[in-house]
């Protein structure tokens, strides 16, 4: 299972690097394959590890804002190893493939 997934502490000033930085690193040693970005963090996993590990880094952002706004999108793929990785792979593939004159896979 992919999950993507924001937290954003409410009610407090524009900058919220402060309040989010606690809840990267509970992500980061969570051991479980994450990437984050400047809006999202995705992390792969089966269900029961990555809501802990969501909960916990909401824990930590709730611990310093008055409010929590959590939005959660998840994909389940049985069967696509790595999906964090591998969907991306997918991805390049196909772009590769399309584009005119791009050497083909077999050569």
């Amino acid at each position: 299972m992919l999950v993507a997934f924001s937290l954003t502490p409410m009610g407090v000033e524009a900058g919220v690097a402060e309040y989010i930085a606690d809840a990267v690193k509970i992500i980061r040693e969570s051991g479980l394959p994450n990437r984050s970005d400047s809006m999202y963090t995705m992390i792969e996993g089966e269900w029961e590890e990555v809501m802990d590990v969501i909960k916990r880094a909401k824990d930590a952002v709730a611990a310093k804002a008055p409010r929590v706004q959590l939005v959660i999108q998840a994909d389940f793929w049985p069967g696509m190893p790595n999906p964090l990785d591998g969907k991306i792979g997918l991805l390049e593939q196909r772009i590769a493939d399309a584009t005119p004159g791009s050497p083909s896979p077999t050569t």
